[in-house]
């Protein structure tokens, strides 16, 4: 039996029998995350494959199961000037994922991402660190789902 694979504009290549996708909330295992960061992550995987696939998210179980957690969550130093302050810090966010494929086992993985963006090290971190969050859960959720989905 053959079968059958939809591929969408989004690089998605999803077997017609997936269907639905569950996402457990991650655990923070970072001592210096942000307190909501592990809501805010979960909720940013479950997001992106609403608004880029036609799965149906439920509460577990799903065809397509996320759980992990956030094992880095750290401010270092970057671009240090020449009286050896540093011009950039720079926010580091590491989640280990681990993605089970019920369809097809060989699909499954277990795997760390990491994503980070540099900041003026002049500004106050809680002024943008919501910002900042926002911008490195969007390149970890879109490489998670490219690994998981993605045809590319």
């Amino acid at each position: 039996m053959a079968c059958k694979v939809n591929y969408s504009f989004t690089g998605a290549a999803i077997a017609e029998d997936v269907k639905t996708i569950s996402v457990k909330q991650f655990q923070n295992f970072a001592p210096l995350a942000n307190v909501n960061y592990s809501q805010t992550f979960s909720e940013a995987l479950k997001d992106i494959f609403i608004s880029q696939t036609n799965l149906s998210l439920v509460t577990s179980n799903g065809d397509l199961q996320f759980e992990g957690s956030i094992t880095n969550y750290q401010i270092t130093s970057v671009a240090i000037q020449g009286n050896e302050t540093a011009a950039k810090n720079r926010l580091t966010i590491t989640v280990k994922v681990k993605f089970t494929n019920t369809k097809d086992k060989k699909q499954s993985f277990e795997t760390d991402f990491t994503r980070f963006t540099d900041y003026d090290s002049s500004v106050n971190l809680s002024s943008i660190e919501d910002g900042l969050i926002k911008e490195i859960n969007d390149q970890l959720t879109q490489d998670i789902f490219n690994k998981s989905v993605g045809s590319w």
